[in-house]
C-alpha cells in the first residue's frame, strides 16, 4: 500500500519562503536539518500525516559532488517551487524490485542531534526528466515522522488532499500500478507536481508549482 508521505519544495532561502508561507496562510515551518554527505537540508512543514519539506543548499561545495545536491541547485537556479513528490510503503524491496533499482539509505541530524534514517527507491527518476514520484520507507518509530513534529501553526492543518500531476498519465499510472488510491491527479502541463491543496481548519490551502499562493 503506498501513501502521500510528502511535497518537496526547492528553496532558495526556506526561512524567507517560511515567513511567507505563515503570512499568507497561517501554516508554520521548522528547522529540518542536514542530509549528511549531500550539501543539502531543509525545513519542515507538519501537516499531520504528512508534510512539506522546503529543500535547500547548505553546503554548495558538497552539493557540487551529489546527485540531489545539483538536482537542489538547479531547481533554485530559476526560482522557488514544487519540485517531488515521496510516496510512503513498508516494503521498499519490493517497490525497488518492481521499478528495477535498489533503495538508498539516506539520514539527516535534526537540530536536537537526533539522527532520522530512510531508505529510498526512484530517486533518479523523480529527478529526471519524467519527474516521477519516488519512494520511501522511514527507519525510524512513528512519532519520529516529520508530519507529526509539532509547530505553532495558526490553522489547523490536516494534510495534503489532492496533488495534480503533469506529463504522460499512462506513463504515471504505470508507475504508480493499478488500484493506488492516491490523491494524484493527472492534469496538462510539464512534468511533476502542478498544484498541491493542502486541508486546514480555515478551509484549503493550494501551492501551484511556482511557489506560495
Amino acid at each position: 500500500m503506498l501513501e502521500l508521505d510528502h511535497v518537496i519544495v526547492t528553496v532558495a532561502d526556506p526561512q524567507a519562503w517560511a515567513r511567507q508561507l505563515t503570512a499568507s496562510t497561517g501554516l508554520k515551518a521548522l528547522p529540518g536539518g542536514r542530509h549528511e554527505g549531500l550539501g543539502t537540508g531543509n525545513w519542515i512543514v507538519p501537516l499531520g500525516p504528512d508534510y512539506l519539506e522546503l529543500m535547500t543548499i547548505t553546503d554548495p561545495i558538497e552539493a557540487q559532488g551529489s546527485s540531489l545536491g545539483r538536482w537542489v541547485r538547479e531547481r533554485t537556479r530559476t526560482g522557488d517551487g514544487l519540485s517531488a513528490v515521496c510516496l510512503r510503503t513498508d516494503h521498499i524491496d519490493a517497490v525497488a524490485g518492481q521499478i528495477g533499482t535498489v533503495p538508498a539509505p539516506m539520514s539527516r541530524r535534526t537540530e536536537d542531534g537526533t539522527v532520522l534514517r530512510w531508505r529510498l527507491a526512484g530517486l533518479d527518476a523523480a529527478m529526471s526528466t519524467e519527474r516521477l514520484p519516488f519512494f520511501i520507507q522511514w527507519d525510524i518509530d512513528d512519532n519520529q515522522h516529520p508530519g507529526r513534529s509539532l509547530a505553532d501553526h495558526q490553522v489547523e492543518p490536516r494534510g495534503i488532499a489532492r496533488v495534480e500531476f503533469g506529463g504522460d498519465p499512462q506513463r504515471l499510472a504505470e508507475w504508480l500500478g493499478d488500484g493506488h488510491g492516491l490523491p494524484l491527479q493527472s492534469v496538462e502541463g510539464p512534468p511533476g507536481p502542478r498544484r498541491i491543496a493542502v486541508s486546514t481548519s480555515h478551509g484549503t490551502v493550494e501551492l501551484t508549482a511556482t511557489g506560495l499562493p
